[in-house]
């Protein structure tokens, strides 16, 4: 009977959680903002808030699986969905499609937020998010007129002028740390959002170490570009978050040693950037070099 009154306990009607979730999301906002956070009916919502958070991960814990499976069934019964799935180089194709987009709005954003706030920054993002869109360009060009994987000579030399345009994000990179150093730019994310960006940042990462791997492996040069390209892009919204975690979080770090953290980490993001394009290029060089030699030879 007890351990039924648990089970009841912890998996409550969705009413229930539809009523909580909004009242504990009030109750904190409104301690925090007020500073009542040792008042003794914080103690309450702390607690409550502490058993709503529990519910909301146990229903998850056994919806999410089940509506994951059905929209996994209803992906692999659409035909482009299962080529989606299962056909590496034409997910690359598409995936290629949607960060282009992305780039070219981050690159209107930011001029025109130049234009409204006269702000050198807003350009340099603007021509960091225009560096990325020219790459994904160019690689959507390719395999959209020639594909992947048809033609690996070409194949190759695209690849290696992604690589050469790579490097020029070490402007861009050098001019954004310069202005963080000296003109105190940066982000800055208010209140909760600041974790939703750093989860957010952790898992594209993550993401573009495991692509990274997995995509080298089948040997195509315009798809581990494209990976090369998001792990970049990756790095370097690592340094833009420890720029906003300083802001959020920094008051007990002197400025002395924030700049030197942020130096470091721009160095480490510049050398790591610069390695892989460096690598890119020779690898490509040296293999466009071997086929040239072996057709002159024939």
């Amino acid at each position: 009977m007890e351990l039924k009154k648990l089970i009841k306990l912890l998996y409550p009607p969705v009413w229930v959680i539809s009523l909580l979730v909004p009242i504990c999301t009030a109750s904190l906002i409104l301690i925090f903002l007020k500073g009542y956070e040792h008042h003794p009916l914080a103690y309450a919502a702390y607690v409550l808030s502490f058993y709503t958070l529990t519910v909301v991960v146990m229903r998850c814990i056994i919806t999410i699986p089940k509506h994951y499976r059905y929209a996994k069934k209803a992906v692999y019964d659409n035909p482009t969905g299962e080529r989606f799935m299962t056909d590496m180089k034409f997910r690359t194709h598409i995936t290629l499609y949607g960060s282009l987009a992305v780039n070219l709005l981050y690159v209107a954003l930011n001029i025109v937020s130049g234009l409204i706030y006269k702000s050198a920054w807003f350009y340099i993002l603007a021509f960091y998010y225009t560096i990325l869109a020219l790459m994904r360009f160019l690689l959507v060009r390719f395999a959209h007129s020639t594909g992947i994987g048809k033609n690996r000579f070409k194949e190759l030399r695209r690849s290696r002028l992604c690589g050469y345009i790579l490097l020029t994000v070490n402007l861009s990179l050098s001019g954004a740390v310069l202005m963080i150093l000296y003109q105190n730019k940066g982000y800055e994310y208010n209140g909760i959002l600041i974790y939703v960006m750093a989860a957010y940042t952790f898992w594209i990462t993550a993401f573009a170490i495991k692509n990274l791997i997995k995509y080298r492996k089948l040997g195509s040069p315009v798809m581990s570009m494209a990976k090369i390209i998001s792990m970049a892009a990756a790095l370097v919204s690592m340094l833009s978050l420890e720029t906003a975690m300083f802001s959020a979080f920094g008051e007990d770090m002197s400025p002395q040693n924030q700049s030197l953290m942020i130096m470091l980490t721009g160095a480490g993001v510049s050398i790591i950037i610069i390695t892989m394009s460096v690598y890119s290029i020779v690898k490509n060089s040296k293999e466009i070099n071997r086929i040239m030699e072996n057709d002159y030879g024939k």
